[in-house]
């Protein structure tokens, strides 16, 4: 039977964003991309009807399955195989390092959590020991499309595809956009599409600064108010009037630039320049 019979026979539950991916070529790119071999641990994050898992566990040495709807646990139970460990909890409240070491994570997670999930996998960008981050080498995702051109964006993309979330996940991980999945692969079809995104998560963060909770607030403030100057947003946010234009004027950035103009390491040495100065 395939997937899209199977996914027929259950009722989906809009609250927790439930959406059966039934598009076997997709599956299978999951599965490419993933690359497991015997030795790997792999955490499934919302394994649903089980339609990967039930491969993930003829490649994988371990897999363990986090799932919050009881009925998709009951569902996944019935896959026969020792090397699968059922976790019926919150992906949000699951301490991942119990699980071990270089664990490679393979999720397609309820859109409307996309972001809580990716800082609980990787942590925020001042979060420099994460225990769940240092269990894990790798993460493919299946995310909302928009999400994944967010995940992958720069200073020289649209500016309402460049922000927070882009720097979280490039500050801890290098991402490779994998491709796009049209909404027909899903089963109930959400209104959007869809993409895999895989992300190899990096043992240091991207950059090397003095001080990453100060670093922090400064991204807050270039993309707080987006139709602001950088230098009104910075000022906005606290940081003093004359110490932001002292420390524009030393970076050579325009004060009437946007902060989403900036790229990732212009922010870092804005951030440093500009806490020398306060």
């Amino acid at each position: 039977m395939n997937y899209f019979e199977r996914a027929r026979k259950f009722r989906a539950k809009k609250r927790l964003g439930q959406n059966f991916l039934v598009d076997e070529k997709a599956v299978e790119t999951i599965l490419d991309v993933s690359d497991i071999t015997k030795d790997d641990v792999v955490v499934e994050i919302g394994p649903g009807l089980g339609f990967v898992t039930e491969h993930l566990v003829k490649l994988a040495k371990k897999v363990y399955a986090v799932e919050l709807d009881e009925d998709m646990v009951n569902e996944i139970s019935k896959i026969d195989a020792d090397n699968l460990e059922i976790i019926h909890n919150d992906i949000l409240k699951t301490d991942l390092s119990q699980f071990g070491e270089n664990l490679k994570i393979v999720a397609n997670i309820p859109y409307y959590i996309t972001s809580p999930i990716l800082a609980h996998l990787l942590g925020e960008v001042n979060d420099l020991d994460n225990k769940n981050r240092n269990s894990i080498s790798q993460v493919v995702l299946m995310v909302q499309y928009e999400v994944a051109k967010r995940l992958v964006a720069n200073e020289n993309s649209p500016s309402k595809e460049f922000g927070l979330l882009s720097i979280l996940a490039q500050f801890w991980a290098d991402i490779e956009f994998v491709r796009k999945v049209g909404a027909k692969s899903f089963f109930p079809a959400p209104k959007v599409d869809s993409a895999i995104v895989k992300l190899n998560v990096k043992k240091e963060p991207l950059l090397k600064l003095t001080n990453y909770d100060f670093f922090k607030k400064v991204v807050k403030g270039c993309f707080a108010t987006r139709r602001k100057n950088i230098k009104n947003s910075l000022v906005n946010v606290g940081f003093a009037k004359n110490a932001v234009e002292q420390t524009l004027q030393e970076l050579s950035i325009d004060e009437n630039l946007r902060g989403e103009t900036l790229s990732i390491e212009q922010m870092g040495e804005l951030s440093e320049k500009l806490k020398s100065n306060l």
